[in-house]
């Protein structure tokens, strides 16, 4: 059973024309404006991976953001993993960052 007290996440992995089109930064924006924490980073493969925590609303609305992305990518997949296993959630400071 979800415990309400707990926040909860998602990993993604957005595949596509999503590197080298400022698509961290554009989430990292979205994610911020939306009141989330986590972090976006590029893989090697060309995706990009991200996690995300908050309200459930707030990660609605990125993961449908996430489904088009800024004008300047083509964003052909998002595979969404959610997770209610707290040792799967990032250590980082509250907020939401880009990971190099």
């Amino acid at each position: 059973m979800t415990d309400p007290n707990i926040d909860p996440m998602f990993s993604a992995r957005v595949s596509g024309s999503v590197q080298g089109v400022g698509f961290r930064a554009w989430v990292r924006s979205a994610a911020t404006g939306l009141g989330l924490d986590g972090y976006v980073r590029n893989l090697d493969d060309g995706s990009v991976e991200v996690f995300a925590s908050g309200r459930q609303i707030a990660l609605d609305k990125l993961l449908s953001l996430l489904e088009s992305g800024p004008p300047e990518s083509t964003v052909q997949s998002v595979v969404i993993d959610w997770s209610e296993d707290e040792t799967t959630r990032p250590s980082d400071p509250p907020g939401f960052h880009i990971r190099f």
